[in-house]
């Protein structure tokens, strides 16, 4: 497999790819509620910690009912953690939305409920890492910052780099590859940054992709070598049915339904293996998503 840290010789310019990439993205970009100027930074946070490991035709309804109910930082931070919980429904994941009322409280206390601009003030804030921080930068602000989520990353070791597919996971030789193919100018590398995501998106997919709709396949290392196959460490597909987090779905559907704290049996109904659905409740309300009374009965928690 073709190193990261040692792109193909017939790797291109930063700069041949830039105008295409662009020019391609304004013609094909999809009309996303986040992309629009009224969604402001706020707007643009909430889409990321939802788009993580979610596909956008599942974001979109979630997404458009919580800015409804919580516009700003400050109307999310009001409320219970647990509500948070209760109105991600089932996106997956939902430690997300703890994280997001955590950053909702800390951008309130701190920032007087406004987002941050700045990347070490957005890093700072409780459940962003470097990517959220990075694309918030971006996406919101227009700032200069290198975006590397999968897709990014992806059109990078076929574009640039000449291999199928990235690392299983980011490391510091395409950090070092991503700062080097940022345009120079801030709006340029935030429109970049946003294209590039698009593209992975859209075109440049995991499986089939189209390389005939591809505004950058003439320039491609990947393409030019003969789309060599992929030579890394296998790549595993998520499994889902049988699993912790098939029983913890099913836990936390009750709680979110029921508008009064659920007894033990009500929890003990949706899944009959009682080992693994202890399990399951257990990490519930480790996470901090589930908090249990000293009656026995369970709820969504309150603090």
């Amino acid at each position: 497999m073709t190193a990261m840290t040692s792109p193909s010789p017939q790797t291109p310019p930063a700069a041949s790819l830039h105008t295409p990439v662009i020019g391609w993205f304004e013609q094909h970009a999809r009309d996303l509620p986040w992309r629009r100027p009224e969604a402001g930074a706020w707007g643009v946070m909430v889409s990321e910690f939802m788009l993580q490991q979610t596909p956008v035709s599942r974001v979109l309804p979630v997404y458009e009912q919580w800015l409804a109910r919580w516009p700003r930082p400050a109307d999310l931070a009001a409320e219970a953690p647990g509500e948070a919980v209760r109105a991600w429904g089932r996106l997956g994941y939902p430690r997300r939305a703890l994280r997001l009322h955590g950053a909702a409280q800390a951008i309130t206390e701190r920032h007087g409920g406004d987002v941050p601009s700045e990347h070490a003030q957005l890093l700072a804030l409780p459940g962003i890492g470097e990517y959220t921080a990075a694309a918030v930068a971006s996406f919101a602000y227009g700032q200069r910052h290198a975006v590397l989520d999968t897709n990014v990353r992806r059109v990078f070791a076929r574009a640039a780099t000449g291999v199928q597919y990235p690392p299983n996971a980011t490391t510091a030789a395409e950090r070092k590859l991503a700062r080097a193919l940022l345009p120079d100018e801030d709006e340029r590398a935030a429109k970049w940054a946003a294209a590039t995501m698009e593209l992975g998106a859209l075109v440049c997919t995991a499986r089939n992709e189209d390389c005939d709709r591809c505004p950058i396949a003439s320039r491609c290392a990947w393409r030019l070598a003969g789309k060599p196959a992929h030579e890394g460490p296998p790549r595993k597909g998520q499994t889902y049915a049988g699993t912790d987090r098939q029983v913890r779905g099913r836990l936390l559907a009750v709680l979110r339904d029921a508008v009064s704290p659920v007894p033990q049996a009500a929890l003990d109904a949706v899944w009959e293996e009682p080992v693994q659905r202890a399990r399951a409740l257990d990490g519930l309300v480790a996470d901090g998503l589930v908090e249990p009374l000293a009656d026995g009965r369970y709820r969504l928690p309150l603090t």
